[in-house]
Protein backbone atom coordinates (compact mmCIF):
# COMPACT_ATOMS: atom_id res chain seq x y z
CA UNK A 1 0.00 0.00 0.00
CA UNK A 2 3.22 2.45 1.07
CA UNK A 3 4.55 1.59 -2.27
CA UNK A 4 1.73 3.00 -4.55
CA UNK A 5 1.32 6.18 -2.49
CA UNK A 6 4.88 6.73 -2.90
CA UNK A 7 4.75 5.56 -6.63
CA UNK A 8 1.67 7.89 -7.03
CA UNK A 9 3.82 10.82 -5.02
CA UNK A 10 6.54 10.16 -7.83
CA UNK A 11 3.85 10.55 -10.71
CA UNK A 12 2.43 13.91 -9.45
CA UNK A 13 5.72 15.27 -8.38
CA UNK A 14 6.92 14.39 -12.14
CA UNK A 15 3.85 16.13 -13.30
CA UNK A 16 4.23 19.17 -11.64
CA UNK A 17 8.36 19.55 -13.05
CA UNK A 18 6.98 18.89 -16.45
CA UNK A 19 4.03 21.09 -16.54
CA UNK A 20 5.70 24.42 -18.16
CA UNK A 21 6.22 27.30 -16.71
CA UNK A 22 3.12 29.87 -16.44
CA UNK A 23 4.94 32.55 -18.65
CA UNK A 24 5.14 29.95 -21.28
CA UNK A 25 2.07 28.58 -21.10
CA UNK A 26 -0.55 28.52 -23.73
CA UNK A 27 -4.24 29.68 -22.64
CA UNK A 28 -6.53 26.74 -22.89
CA UNK A 29 -9.35 28.93 -24.35
CA UNK A 30 -8.98 30.95 -28.00
CA UNK A 31 -9.71 34.53 -27.38
CA UNK A 32 -12.96 35.76 -27.36
CA UNK A 33 -12.26 37.83 -30.36
CA UNK A 34 -11.28 35.81 -33.54
CA UNK A 35 -9.72 38.33 -35.91
CA UNK A 36 -7.71 36.59 -39.00
CA UNK A 37 -5.64 38.01 -41.38
CA UNK A 38 -3.89 36.81 -44.49
CA UNK A 39 -2.03 40.04 -45.81
CA UNK A 40 0.73 40.72 -47.01
CA UNK A 41 3.53 41.45 -44.41
CA UNK A 42 5.26 44.04 -47.13
CA UNK A 43 2.09 46.69 -47.05
CA UNK A 44 0.82 45.30 -43.78
CA UNK A 45 1.72 43.37 -40.49
CA UNK A 46 -0.60 41.27 -38.91
CA UNK A 47 -1.21 43.55 -35.75
CA UNK A 48 -2.32 46.55 -37.66
CA UNK A 49 -4.59 44.95 -39.96
CA UNK A 50 -6.37 43.22 -37.22
CA UNK A 51 -6.14 46.63 -35.10
CA UNK A 52 -7.80 47.91 -37.99
CA UNK A 53 -10.50 46.26 -38.21
CA UNK A 54 -11.32 46.10 -34.37
CA UNK A 55 -11.20 50.22 -34.54
CA UNK A 56 -14.01 49.98 -37.56
CA UNK A 57 -16.10 46.73 -36.15
CA UNK A 58 -18.79 48.77 -33.87
CA UNK A 59 -20.39 46.80 -30.68
CA UNK A 60 -23.39 46.44 -32.47
CA UNK A 61 -22.50 44.19 -35.58
CA UNK A 62 -20.89 42.15 -31.99
CA UNK A 63 -24.23 41.88 -30.98
CA UNK A 64 -25.81 40.89 -34.17
CA UNK A 65 -22.97 38.76 -35.25
CA UNK A 66 -21.65 36.83 -31.61
CA UNK A 67 -18.27 37.04 -31.79
CA UNK A 68 -18.32 33.28 -30.89
CA UNK A 69 -20.00 32.38 -33.89
CA UNK A 70 -18.58 34.36 -36.29
CA UNK A 71 -15.35 35.84 -37.25
CA UNK A 72 -14.10 38.23 -39.63
CA UNK A 73 -10.57 37.87 -42.29
CA UNK A 74 -8.95 40.29 -43.43
CA UNK A 75 -6.46 40.09 -46.86
CA UNK A 76 -4.24 42.80 -48.25
CA UNK A 77 -2.54 41.61 -51.47
CA UNK A 78 -0.41 43.81 -53.80
CA UNK A 79 3.02 45.63 -53.39
CA UNK A 80 4.95 47.73 -56.04
CA UNK A 81 5.40 46.94 -59.89
CA UNK A 82 8.43 47.16 -61.96
CA UNK A 83 7.03 50.25 -63.48
CA UNK A 84 6.43 51.61 -59.77
CA UNK A 85 3.27 51.73 -59.28
CA UNK A 86 1.61 50.53 -56.31
CA UNK A 87 -1.21 48.22 -56.65
CA UNK A 88 -3.21 47.19 -53.90
CA UNK A 89 -5.96 44.93 -53.14
CA UNK A 90 -7.78 44.60 -49.73
CA UNK A 91 -10.41 41.88 -48.60
CA UNK A 92 -12.48 41.86 -45.45
CA UNK A 93 -14.75 38.98 -44.78
CA UNK A 94 -17.53 37.92 -42.42
CA UNK A 95 -17.15 33.90 -41.48
CA UNK A 96 -19.04 31.58 -39.79
CA UNK A 97 -17.50 29.55 -36.92
CA UNK A 98 -19.20 25.71 -36.08
CA UNK A 99 -20.71 25.15 -32.69
CA UNK A 100 -18.74 22.59 -31.54
CA UNK A 101 -14.94 23.30 -31.96
CA UNK A 102 -15.02 27.25 -33.65
CA UNK A 103 -13.62 26.01 -36.26
CA UNK A 104 -14.13 29.20 -39.45
CA UNK A 105 -16.07 27.54 -42.18
CA UNK A 106 -15.68 29.15 -45.67
CA UNK A 107 -19.00 30.61 -45.87
CA UNK A 108 -19.08 34.15 -46.27
CA UNK A 109 -21.83 35.86 -44.83
CA UNK A 110 -20.79 39.33 -46.52
CA UNK A 111 -17.48 40.22 -48.53
CA UNK A 112 -16.78 43.18 -49.20
CA UNK A 113 -13.07 44.29 -51.54
CA UNK A 114 -12.04 47.49 -51.88
CA UNK A 115 -8.40 48.17 -54.66
CA UNK A 116 -6.26 51.06 -55.87
CA UNK A 117 -3.36 51.61 -57.97
CA UNK A 118 -1.49 54.80 -57.52
CA UNK A 119 2.00 55.33 -59.73
CA UNK A 120 4.85 56.92 -58.63
CA UNK A 121 4.14 55.95 -54.55
CA UNK A 122 6.79 54.99 -52.08
CA UNK A 123 6.81 52.17 -49.96
CA UNK A 124 5.55 54.10 -47.20
CA UNK A 125 2.40 55.68 -49.74
CA UNK A 126 2.00 52.13 -50.33
CA UNK A 127 1.27 51.13 -47.32
CA UNK A 128 -0.82 54.03 -46.42
CA UNK A 129 -3.19 53.25 -49.36
CA UNK A 130 -2.94 49.63 -47.85
CA UNK A 131 -4.43 50.39 -44.62
CA UNK A 132 -6.53 52.75 -46.16
CA UNK A 133 -8.31 50.40 -48.75
CA UNK A 134 -8.45 47.60 -45.52
CA UNK A 135 -10.90 50.87 -43.57
CA UNK A 136 -12.38 51.06 -47.27
CA UNK A 137 -13.03 47.28 -47.06
CA UNK A 138 -14.14 47.01 -43.79
CA UNK A 139 -16.63 49.90 -43.04
CA UNK A 140 -18.14 48.08 -46.39
CA UNK A 141 -19.07 45.10 -44.64
CA UNK A 142 -20.17 46.47 -41.42
CA UNK A 143 -22.17 49.00 -43.35
CA UNK A 144 -24.08 46.36 -45.29
CA UNK A 145 -24.42 43.99 -41.87
CA UNK A 146 -25.74 47.20 -40.28
CA UNK A 147 -28.15 49.90 -41.74
CA UNK A 148 -27.98 53.23 -40.01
Amino acid sequence: MKQHALAALVVLAAAAAWTPFSSNAQPLREPKVLLLDQSSEELIDAASAKAVLEAKVPAKVWKLYPQNRWTFLSQVTGGMTAQGICVVSARVVLLPRTSAVRAVLWRPKEVATAFDAKPGATLAECKALARDKLETATAAVVDSLVRN
